[in-house]
Order: C-alpha cells, then sequence, then structure tokens
C-alpha cells in the first residue's frame, strides 16, 4: 500500500523526512521567517460550491454569469476540468491536501487530520512562502470540524455560533440568515408537507433584495473585498469560499427576476437511461430517480433549474464585487485569480438530482484562471484535475516544494494554452475502489464490486449508451485501468467513531469511548 509522506516542518522550509533535496532551504531567512521571493504573485482562491459546467464561459447560454464572462476574458478557461472527488468533503481535501482519496483514505465525509495530522495543506505552503494568508467560508468541507485552521493569519469568523460549532459553515443553518417566506419555499415542501432541515435539499427561493447583505455570501465577499483594500507588505493568499449555488437555492429577488421558469429549458433527459447501468448501480439510481418523478408530478422542473441558475448569478455578482475591489486596488497587476467548483451537480440527468456519481455532471466544473503573467481569453480544451492546483501554485508563486503531490502543474498550459496535450484524470468515488478515468474522448468507470461503465463522450456526451460490455471496446477499457492506482488506501477513521470537542474558539477530534457510540 502507497505511504503517505512523513513531513518534517522547519521554519521556511517544508521537506520530507529522508530527502537529500534542500532547495527549499533557500526560503528560510535567519531568524526563521520564510525569505521573500521577488515577484511573487497575490493569489485569490474562489470557490463556489455545487456549480455545475452551466456557466457561459463553457457554452451554456441559458444563465447569466456576466462576472464569470469577464473574468473568462481576462485569462484563461479550462474546458474541460473535473473535480477530484464526487461531493465536498473528499473533493475539497483532496484540493487542499495535493492527493487523491486513493492515497488519503478520505473517500467520503471524513475529517482528514485525524488520522493524517501531519499533512502540508495549501494555506500552510503559502504561510511557508512568506505570504499573508487569509480566509473566509467554505473552502474546506461546511461541517464543524472540517476546517483547517493551521497557516491562516485570519480566517473570517461571522458569529460565535459558528465558532461554537466547530466552525460550521452551513450557510442556513444558523440563526443569523435570512430566508424566504414561507419556508420551506419551494412546493417540494410546500405541497407535500414535509418539514425543512439543516440540509434542505430541493429547496429554493427568493430573498428580499434590501436583505442581499445579510446573506452569509455576502458578508464573506464583503469581508474578502475589505481585505483586498488593506496595505499589505507580504504577498497575500486569500480564499473565498461561497456555499452558493449548494441547496438551499436562495438567492436575492432580482437573480430570480432574471429568468422566466416558463421559458426555461431543462437538460435533455432519457427515460431509459438507466437501462443499461450494472444492475447494482441501476437499482440505487432508480431509487434516487423517485425524485425526479416527483418533481414531474410537482411540476416543478423549470422551478427547480431557475432556482439553481438565479443562485449562480447571485455567486457571479460576488465575483462581480471582488473583481472591481481587485480592480480599484493597488494589486491588480500582481495578482492571480483563480475560480473553481468542488463538484458539478446533476438536474435530472440519468435521472438524478444531486452529486456523488462518477458521471459527467458531477465531475465537470468551472475552472477560469486570470491575472499576472496569464494570457487573455483563451482556452485550454485539453482534461485537468483541480487536484493540479496545488503544484501550480508551487512552481507559479514559488512556495516550497511539497513531496508526494499527486496533480500535475499547469504552468505550461497557463503560458501555452493551445499547446496543451490531453491526458487521462482520475476522480475516486466514494466508496474504496470505485473511480472513474477521464479525458476528452472517453469516461471509465469502476465500481467496488468490478462493474464496469465506457462512455465514447465525443459521440454521446450525455452518457446514454454505456460501451463497458461491448467486446469491440475492451482495448479502450483496458488501457483507461492503467490510469488508476494499483492499490487503495484503507478508509480513515469514521466520523461516527469520532467526536468533535470544541475548545473555545478551537476544536479538535477525538476517537469515541465504547459508552459513546
Amino acid at each position: 500500500m502507497k505511504q503517505l509522506p512523513q513531513l518534517l516542518f522547519i521554519p521556511g522550509m517544508i521537506s520530507i523526512l529522508g530527502s537529500s533535496d534542500s532547495s527549499s532551504l533557500q526560503n528560510a531567512e535567519p531568524g526563521g521567517e520564510p525569505k521573500r521571493v521577488r515577484n511573487q504573485p497575490n493569489v485569490i482562491f474562489f470557490a463556489l460550491d455545487d456549480l455545475n459546467d452551466w456557466v457561459t464561459p463553457l457554452g451554456y447560454n441559458q444563465v447569466k454569469t456576466p462576472n464569470m464572462d469577464r473574468l473568462a476574458r481576462e485569462g484563461v478557461v479550462f474546458t474541460y476540468a473535473h473535480a477530484p472527488g464526487v461531493f465536498s468533503a473528499p473533493s475539497r481535501t483532496a484540493i487542499m491536501t495535493g492527493l487523491n482519496a486513493s492515497t488519503t483514505g478520505c473517500y467520503g465525509e471524513d475529517p482528514f487530520r485525524f488520522d493524517h495530522p501531519d499533512l502540508v495543506t495549501l494555506q500552510m505552503a503559502f504561510k511557508q512562502g512568506g505570504y499573508s494568508t487569509y480566509g473566509a467560508g467554505k473552502i474546506y468541507h461546511h461541517r464543524g470540524g472540517f476546517v483547517d485552521l493551521r497557516g491562516w493569519d485570519e480566517y473570517f469568523s461571522r458569529s460565535q455560533e459558528m465558532r461554537d460549532l466547530g466552525w460550521e459553515m452551513n450557510s442556513y443553518y444558523m440563526s443569523d440568515t435570512p430566508r424566504p417566506t414561507p419556508f420551506p419555499y419551494s412546493p417540494y415542501y410546500t405541497k407535500t408537507g414535509r418539514a425543512g432541515d439543516s440540509a434542505l435539499h430541493l429547496e429554493w427561493g427568493p430573498i428580499p433584495d434590501e436583505r442581499e447583505d445579510e446573506m452569509v455570501d455576502a458578508i464573506r465577499t464583503n469581508w474578502a473585498c475589505d481585505i483586498i483594500k488593506q496595505k499589505h507588505i507580504k504577498p497575500f493568499f486569500l480564499a473565498l469560499g461561497l456555499y452558493s449555488p449548494h441547496y438551499p437555492n436562495y438567492a436575492p429577488q432580482k437573480y430570480f427576476d432574471m429568468y422566466d421558469s416558463d421559458s426555461i429549458r431543462l437538460p435533455p433527459y432519457n427515460p431509459d437511461d438507466l437501462d443499461d447501468l450494472p444492475e447494482s448501480i441501476r437499482r440505487n439510481m432508480l431509487n434516487r430517480s423517485k425524485q425526479h418523478r416527483e418533481l414531474e408530478e410537482l411540476n416543478a422542473l423549470e422551478d427547480a433549474v431557475t432556482g439553481y441558475l438565479a443562485a449562480t448569478s447571485f455567486a457571479d455578482a460576488m465575483l462581480g464585487r471582488v473583481l472591481d475591489a481587485l480592480d480599484a486596488s493597488p494589486y491588480k497587476d500582481n495578482t492571480i485569480i483563480v475560480l473553481w467548483s468542488d463538484q458539478g451537480f446533476h438536474h435530472g440527468e440519468k435521472m438524478h438530482w444531486g452529486k456523488h456519481t462518477l458521471w459527467q455532471r458531477t465531475s465537470h466544473i468551472p475552472f477560469i484562471w486570470a491575472g499576472k503573467g496569464i494570457p487573455a481569453n483563451m482556452k485550454v480544451e485539453t482534461s485537468v484535475s483541480l487536484i493540479d492546483m496545488y503544484p501550480t501554485f508551487i512552481e507559479l508563486c514559488h512556495l516550497p516544494d511539497v513531496a508526494g503531490l499527486e496533480g500535475e502543474s499547469l504552468v505550461a498550459a497557463l503560458k501555452n494554452p493551445s499547446g496543451s496535450k490531453d491526458r487521462n484524470v482520475f476522480l475516486p468515488g466514494n466508496e474504496r475502489g470505485s473511480y472513474a478515468v477521464i479525458n476528452t474522448n472517453w469516461r471509465y468507470i469502476h465500481y467496488s464490486d468490478g462493474a464496469e461503465e465506457l462512455y465514447n463522450v465525443t459521440e454521446d456526451p450525455n452518457e446514454w449508451n454505456n460501451l463497458a460490455v461491448d467486446e469491440n471496446f475492451q482495448s479502450v477499457v483496458k488501457k483507461m485501468k492503467k490510469s488508476a492506482p494499483a492499490e487503495f488506501a484503507p478508509v480513515v477513521t469514521p466520523k461516527n467513531e469520532l467526536k468533535l470537542v470544541v475548545e473555545g474558539d478551537s476544536f479538535h477530534w477525538e476517537k469515541k469511548t465504547r459508552q459513546q457510540f
């Protein structure tokens, strides 16, 4: 089994025990302070939640995202980027550690620090590289106890209630957030008698416009804009994580007014889509398809899509605030901004509403880089993964090396977008041994029970025709499987075996005693 690297912390340096590479020693000043590297760019790390490829820079023309369009004109759009996990927790762990779930064992809703306390996370690398580090919102998974508070000069906390819950980042779980009237609002609740809860799946609705700045994403965005306005002596890494357009799809009324639900075009649905799936997956998805059928019966499909588009336009407006603040600052010409989403979201494709799948709608996400040294109005059309961000920042921002990172630096693609070469991208599933391998022509899916799917995404972008059982495509299957790891790490300590202990404004996880189960 692949062993995780043991990490040795030295002020100004990140090194691996037993390594003979001392190149990162150049980053240490006498007295332990990180050495400033000339021309290190500032970085704005702009994260969205559950935003699939329904944005205009990726060719989807039903949504209104003028600020993403603006960012795309100023930089490079990766048109075929994929998440490194099938929902928030494993995806964000992979992004922030630079390691796949197949290496860490974090396949599900797992607080990685309990089993891997020595991993160097991205903000720590920036701190070690001489940066001031600021964070707000959902950068790590939103549940209490998941944010890694190490390495930040400041991590924004909007309330004591949030800290008392172990830095819970859910935007609509707490008492200080505006909600629509009635609450819940969507017919999935109001017409069925369901009670609302903290998850509020398939819930959407408008917030009064005058309460926009009370919404948590606006509060966090305004804080980030204030950080940009400050005087910075050192380069800064500013991470802003929005909860939108994650359910519930709440947004000010004006963003709902951008759309006419009667004119909404639904994604293509194929009622026979599940017939050629492996039996275990088919049964599971048939059970999940009940939600799609219920939305059809409620005549709510168009309304549900409208809610998602409104929440996306609200998130886009928050991006606009950040871009405006940056344009008005002295840092405009020395700052890189990266926009990404942790994974996508199904809106009835394959009869599914949600994520947690190894299909296109879960994995394909927006990914845009702009700013210092990045060419304007360009596209990279080859396959990449968000796990590539960590090694890219190492190279682009002159950070100390971190051994064992599993992505590939995108610096060459950013410098020469048209010269980028396609490669196989690996996506672990939420069960050990399940995964997808993706390139611009094919998607191969392997499940932990040995079941398989194969799609020619060039000819079948909706992934309606599973070719895995066709003998004519076994050579493709064999070739794609070679990009999967030979071994998958054991699952880390399950969350239900851990207890979150909150101590003042900090927290840690402990193994439960037998009496606590």
